[in-house]
This record gives C-alpha cells, structure tokens and sequence, in this order.
C-alpha cells in the first residue's frame, strides 16, 4: 500500500501540495488529474523519494519512504520526460537498465509489441518523440514491479501504439499491480481508470470512481465534469 500522511510542500513561497493524505492500495488503475500546477508531478515524486515533503510521512507497504530506498526497487517509473544520452542505441540503454536494476526483464515481448525492431541498433538521438517514448515504455514495464507510475504515457504515441499501452496496463492491473498515471486524455482515464483523484490548488478535491464524479455534477463525459469542478473553484 501507497500511503501519504499529512503531506505538505512548497517550492519558495509556493504551496504546492497542502494536507494531503491518501492511502493507495491494491490493485488497480488510479488516475491522477489536475490543470497545470496542481501539484501532480509533485505528488508522484514524493512517492519517488525524488522530493522531501516539509511536512508529513510518506509510506510504501508501511515503511518510511526516506529510511527506505532500497523501495525504489518495486516501483517502474515513466517521467513526462525520459532523458538518456542521444549517443547511444536502444538496445544499450535497455542493458544499462538492467544492470542498474539486477531483476529478471521481459523486454523481448514488449518490444515486439512496439514494433521496436528496426530501432534498437539506432542512437536515441536519430529517433522520433514517438519511437523514444516506446521505448521508454518498454524500459519501465519490462521489470515485474508491483506499482508502475506513468507520468503523462501516452506523449507521441501513434493510435495503434496507444491500443498497445491500455493494453499492459491492463495487463499489469489484471496481475495484481498498482498504476498510478496522470494524463490530459481524458477518454484513455474513462476508458483504463478505476478511481480518479483530482488535484487543485495543492488540495485533493475529489476521489472516487469516473462514474461517480460525472454523477456528482451531471454529466455524460469526464473531460465536462472536470471543467464543471474547475467552475466551482474560480467562480
């Protein structure tokens, strides 16, 4: 279990996060949304050990995070931004992987899932936004870890490389796995989510099934719901 306690955080003067508790168990797909600032990349880091709250405990399966870091292990992380150096091949960053992270890898499926092939003897840097975010896929789910954390998974993807992602995510939900994903597509969160939080202003604002959340404000879609709780806030 994903567990935050009291959580605050600012970057200056700027509160990002403000009284968050949230506890996160297994399995299951969970959707973090927000405008821009919100504090959802915040938040994600904070699980990460990448960012040391001002106040509060942050807790994987009842450990400390920060007296704990050997956690990290457990956790396949896909940041908005994957950045390796553009002198080298596809196949060696799957191997530096690897011998960083000294688990059994399941990269061979996943990359012909994507259609990899032609690619893994090219330089990161002769790849396409689309082809490196593929493979930063494949390098954050080819490890059994029980939680995987997607920051914004679906960057530059193609339709059909799209298809493939809500598929092993559905996957590793189906095996027991914890998916934490923020993203702006909302038909992907109705489509994968099983719960969804919505960040505003550093504050938790809802929890709860999509379903739920278009009930609460009367209306068929999410991205309609959402813009409704934006209204509630500023108006």
């Amino acid at each position: 279990m994903v567990k935050l306690s009291h959580i605050d955080k600012k970057f200056g003067k700027v509160e990002v996060l403000r009284g968050i508790d949230l506890e996160i168990g297994y399995p299951g797909v969970l959707a973090i949304l927000g405008p821009n600032g919100s504090g959802k990349t915040t938040l994600i880091k904070l699980i990460l050990g990448m960012v040391i709250p001002d106040k509060g405990e942050v807790y994987i399966d009842g450990k400390k995070v920060l007296k704990d870091p050997d956690y990290r292990r457990n956790i396949g992380y896909l940041p908005q931004i994957a950045r390796f150096p553009d002198n080298i091949t596809v196949n060696e960053v799957i191997d530096m992987i690897k011998d960083l992270r000294q688990m059994p890898s399941d990269e061979d499926r996943l990359i012909e899932l994507f259609k990899l092939e032609p690619y893994l003897d090219k330089k990161l840097g002769h790849l396409s936004g689309g082809t490196r975010q593929k493979v930063n896929i494949v390098l954050t789910f080819m490890f059994d870890s029980p939680i995987l954390i997607l920051d914004e998974p679906t960057a530059g993807l193609d339709p059909r490389s799209m298809i493939v992602l809500k598929d092993i995510i559905a996957e590793a939900k189906a095996n027991g796995k914890t998916v934490l994903m923020t993203t702006h597509i909302m038909s992907l969160v109705e489509e994968i989510a099983d719960e969804v939080i919505f960040l505003l202003d550093g504050k938790i604002r809802f929890r709860g099934e999509v379903e739920l959340l278009k009930n609460d404000v009367n209306k068929d879609k999410l991205d309609e719901a959402i813009a409704v709780l934006l209204e509630k806030e500023y108006v």
